[in-house]
């Protein structure tokens, strides 16, 4: 069995990973997070040193319940054009039903004043590479068993496709419009099956 105090961090973590991913570092006050978990002050920074120590552990927190989501989707393909598209399946209902509330931590926390703090400004950049690195292998594997097209550079078209659903995602949002979202993902995938396959 987990012991209590671990379960108490985790607990924090979770509760908090919301509150940033909606409000930004600045936006969450400990107040906050106190009246979130109900804990008192001692009993938060009983578990953790600081906001920042909590910040980068919930920024962490909400990238892989993200990313382990997208990775079981993901497998459950075997052809690249088929992880893909998988991947533009799952982003589709993102801002209906995300894995997180307050939807890609990613881009939640890249819009949130990252030179101030730099600790999760390395975190973000260290998510952002390991989402293009997994879109890099699909399409080197891809093109290894012949399943798309030998010129295509797996660097730059990971991130086409990466900047495209993030972009997306940011403009459906900022306009709450889901529907914009769904044609977004959609010429995606009529561009991605126009320029990448045989």
């Amino acid at each position: 069995m987990e012991p209590k105090a671990e379960r108490t961090r985790r607990y924090i973590i979770e509760k908090a990973s919301s509150l940033f991913n909606r409000k930004g570092y600045h936006g969450t006050s400990m107040s906050d997070i106190m009246q979130a978990t109900g804990l008192a002050k001692g009993g938060v920074y009983g578990h953790f040193k600081s906001k920042e120590e909590i910040v980068a552990e919930a920024f962490e927190y909400a990238f892989y319940r993200v990313s382990d989501a997208l990775v079981i989707r993901i497998k459950t393909k075997t052809v690249a054009i088929d992880k893909l598209e998988a991947i533009m399946e799952f982003y589709d209902n993102f801002l209906i039903a995300p894995p997180v509330e307050g939807g890609c931590p990613i881009l939640s926390y890249s819009g949130h004043s990252l030179e101030e703090v730099p600790m999760i400004a390395k975190l973000v950049a260290r998510a952002t590479r390991t989402m293009l690195d997994s879109l890099v292998r699909i399409l080197e594997k891809g093109q290894k068993y012949g399943q798309i097209r030998a010129e295509i550079d797996p660097e730059t078209y990971a991130e086409i496709i990466y900047s495209r659903i993030e972009g997306a995602l940011a403009l459906a949002k900022a306009t709450d419009d889901t529907q914009r979202l769904h044609r977004l993902l959609e010429a995606l995938r009529m561009d991605m099956r126009r320029d990448l396959l045989m």
